[in-house]
């Protein structure tokens, strides 16, 4: 679940969050547009002060995509800023905890921060944070990353177990070299005898590479029992053995 703007997350805040905590953020969004530095402080407390429970109630705990209140209340706090956002969102992640650079990270969308932030998005996608890299790769990411960078990013979720799914607006950045990347994966996968995530065929599908997919379905052939039903477990999840049976 992705807010789509501030009044979004308060009105999603206001409903999971405590009437105490809810009064602390009012209070606090006004004392840090007031003064800016003040976030430093107020930053670490977000947790404790307005909870960290899943703003949909229905989302999975352990969704690395799932927003939380203090993710939605940190992001809140940084809005407030306005334009002195890019002024400190560098330093709060810097010396932040996890909670906080996941925070800073949610944000993003949200601020007027142009191309400023990219550095911060790219640090967090060479962790092996899951819940970093997800928050990393929101809209922000996908519309700022160059293409290189988010075909890299989008292989490191499926390597390190970040559903690509949920990324909004992936399908419109995906390019011929992003489906390669994932193909020639999902072939090592299978020799490997290991099952390939469903969710990468849509991706691939998009500019199917040639090379690749052969070599794939070479694995049909293979004289090792576990890696031809290591490739027919994957085909059953995609298109491709469908059209090619259709074009025979």
């Amino acid at each position: 679940m992705i807010p789509h703007d501030t009044g979004h997350l308060w009105s999603s805040v206001r409903e999971r969050a405590s009437a105490d905590g809810i009064r602390w953020l009012k209070e606090t969004s006004e004392a840090v547009n007031l003064n800016p530095g003040a976030i430093a402080a107020a930053f670490p407390a977000v947790g404790r002060e307005v909870g960290r429970m899943t703003l949909d109630p229905l989302a999975d705990p352990d969704d690395p995509h799932a927003w939380r209140l203090d993710d939605a209340g940190r992001a809140l706090l940084l809005v407030a800023i306005g334009d002195r956002a890019g002024e400190e969102i560098g330093e709060l992640y810097r010396h932040g905890d996890a909670n906080e650079r996941r925070g800073v990270l949610r944000a993003l969308p949200l601020l007027p921060v142009e191309d400023s932030a990219v550095p911060l998005v790219k640090d967090a996608i060479r962790t092996n944070d899951t819940n970093l890299i997800a928050a990393a790769l929101g809209p922000y990411a996908i519309e700022r990353l160059d293409d290189a960078a988010l075909a890299q990013a989008v292989l490191k979720c499926v390597f390190v177990g970040v559903r690509i799914s949920p990324l909004d607006g992936l399908e419109d950045r995906t390019t011929p070299e992003m489906a390669r990347m994932l193909a020639d994966y999902a072939h090592e996968r299978i020799a490997a005898e290991r099952d390939v995530p469903a969710e990468v065929w849509p991706v691939i599908e998009r500019f199917p590479p040639e090379e690749e997919i052969e070599a794939i379905f070479s694995e049909l052939d293979h004289p090792i029992a576990a890696r031809r039903h290591a490739a027919e477990r994957a085909l059953r999840d995609s298109h491709l053995l469908r059209s090619r049976d259709a074009n025979i």
